[in-house]
């Protein structure tokens, strides 16, 4: 639990607060920026930056994992514990407690005002809990994956929660009304992966992702088309086929196929470091932003007719 509210605002002294932090989390656009030191990882402080002012901090009984805030929530995750605040006061409305042993902070907060909360609540399985950060009560519960999670993300519109666990092969993505799966997309078949990061576009038609491979994944959320009418034709004959085939194949096989796969991928010359991906819209164009660990911002052209190899438009050091 937190241990006694804020302590008097006082201005950073150097641009070194900011530089020291291993956790930092912006509001949005805005100047608001949250932050946790090395050197006090129990202390959380609440910054002003165009200000250059400190408008308070916290500080808790253990380490901060994780940290994330919307309009109207922030939410601090404890490695078995998660402390809602309410943003406009800083005041703690409500704490989550005894949670499974979460030593690397997952949790994920839906940007919408309904700001629903979603953390492992299993050490062994996949299962997510939804929490209602509005209402501060449980919503629902999704078993999500075999194995233990290692990504999640909202959508933007606080509808859809994306998953992947630690083999990082498969991604899910689940119905907040009702923890209905909606999608399944495959990251990949042989090679496990470890994922980084699980991000839906601003327009919530794709989904990207970040692996310890050299390879971006985007997904494009497309609702699958009912098959096309039987003509009698040669490919509704093959089509046919195909899908009574799949039909008589074992369970896992089966799933396998009808798994969706990657609509495009990008190609990351930093491949061993930890990433971060992104879709935006820059100059009218969609395009992949990858930021790395070891400094470097690649900015991918996407194709968003056909797909295909993203092409590295250019790199930032």
């Amino acid at each position: 639990m937190y241990t006694g509210g804020t302590e008097p605002a006082k201005a950073p002294e150097t641009a070194k607060e900011f530089t020291d932090c291993y956790i930092l989390e912006r509001l949005f656009s805005t100047s608001l920026v949250v932050l946790v030191s090395i050197q006090f990882p129990r202390k959380l402080k609440v910054y002003h930056f165009k200000k250059g002012s400190e408008i308070c901090n916290y500080s808790y009984s253990n380490t901060i994992l994780s940290v994330k805030l919307n309009r109207y929530r922030l939410v601090v995750c404890l490695e078995e514990n998660l402390h809602i605040h309410n943003l406009k006061d800083m005041k703690c409305l409500h704490t989550i407690r005894d949670t499974p042993p979460n030593p690397n902070g997952l949790m994920a907060l839906s940007a919408d005002e309904n700001c629903y909360i979603a953390y492992p609540v299993s050490c062994s399985a996949g299962e997510v809990q939804i929490f209602d950060g509005k209402n501060l009560q449980n919503k629902l519960m999704i078993p999500a994956h075999n194995s233990p999670l290692a990504a999640m993300a909202f959508d933007n519109s606080g509808r859809m929660l994306a998953t992947a666990s630690e083999k990082g092969t498969v991604i899910r993505v689940f119905s907040l009304a009702d923890s209905t799966k909606l999608f399944e997309l495959r990251r990949g078949v042989i090679r496990n992966a470890s994922i980084y990061s699980l991000t839906f576009s601003c327009n919530d038609k794709y989904l990207c992702t970040s692996s310890n491979t050299e390879t971006v994944h985007i997904f494009k959320l497309d609702h699958q088309a009912e098959p096309p009418p039987d003509d009698g034709g040669y490919w509704s004959f093959m089509g046919r086929v195909f899908r009574e085939g799949a039909n008589m194949l074992p369970y896992p096989m089966t799933e396998m196929w009808k798994q969706e796969r990657s609509f495009a991928t990008a190609l990351v010359p930093s491949s061993q470091c930890r990433k971060v991906a992104t879709i935006a819209s820059i100059g009218g164009e969609t395009r992949v932003l990858v930021a790395t660990e070891d400094g470097y911002l690649y900015i991918f052209n996407l194709d968003t007719y056909m797909g295909g190899v993203c092409s590295l438009e250019r790199t930032h050091k």
